[in-house]
């Protein structure tokens, strides 16, 4: 979800499965750090496990992964987040989130990724972003008011979704976006209301999109694309108007 630029620029396929891999167990880890190893409580984590069958992932690993990050076994990795703010070409700004164990590493290799962009210093580009909570849910049903579904939930705002790769297609698809604060209420409601939450997760939505021309797109695609080959980039969040 975090990297919701690929989408509409219809980038290429992502990089090797290894580094694929690499990604989904940190974000299992991560998961299972914050919010608990049991998925029936921990939305992220139970997110984190679909997007890892999705690829693939060895259920041996997904579980290991669980583990280590919840503390129960003797060889935990500790990843912290980091986030590194500028702009691609074009002046477009983003966010860079990482998740790293060896901060000085990820520091160096950022600033030569963003040669191409700018690399700004904390709060330079944050501002322009509002800090929200984004559930991606499904339900049974076709046909489900979702807006009525978003006002009990306590969500902002709702859109229905196209089913994407490995997703149910039928249905009702639909993105709920809330204050950050109120994901985890959010999360609950929905499911008492019998959707099954199939993403969950704190993300930074644009206020105001640049709009670029088809050629202009592709060059920040190729840069973003770039940026996400990095083993330690987590998410991207792009202020960038989707092509038609």
């Amino acid at each position: 979800m975090g990297a919701q630029w690929k989408a509409p620029l219809k980038a290429a396929a992502a990089a090797k499965k290894g580094a694929v891999i690499g990604k989904l167990t940190k974000e299992l880890i991560v998961a299972a750090k914050l919010g608990g190893a049991d998925p029936a409580s921990n939305f992220r984590l139970r997110g984190a496990i679909e997007d890892a069958r999705k690829a693939s992932v060895p259920r041996d690993t997904i579980e290991r992964s669980i583990k280590r990050g919840a503390g129960l076994l003797d060889d935990p990795i500790v990843y912290e987040t980091i986030l590194y703010e500028g702009f691609a070409p074009h002046q477009v700004p983003l966010i860079v989130e990482c998740l790293t164990e060896n901060r000085n590493r990820t520091a160096a290799d950022m600033r030569v990724k963003f040669r191409k962009g700018q690399l700004g210093s904390s709060g330079s580009v944050a501002w322009m972003f509002d800090r929200k909570g984004v559930v991606e849910a499904h339900h049974a049903e076709t046909g489900i008011d979702i807006e009525s579904a978003a006002i009990e939930a306590g969500a902002d705002e709702v859109i229905t979704l196209k089913p994407g790769e490995g997703q149910p297609n039928t249905g009702t698809l639909a993105r709920f976006t809330c204050a950050f604060t109120e994901l985890d209420n959010v999360n609950k409601t929905l499911t008492s209301l019998n959707w099954n939450v199939l993403n969950s997760e704190l993300s930074y939505i644009a206020k105001n999109n640049v709009d670029l021309n088809p050629e202009q797109t592709k060059e920040v695609g190729d840069f973003l694309s770039e940026m996400d080959d990095h083993d330690d980039v987590h998410r991207i969040y792009v202020a960038l108007k989707p092509q038609d």
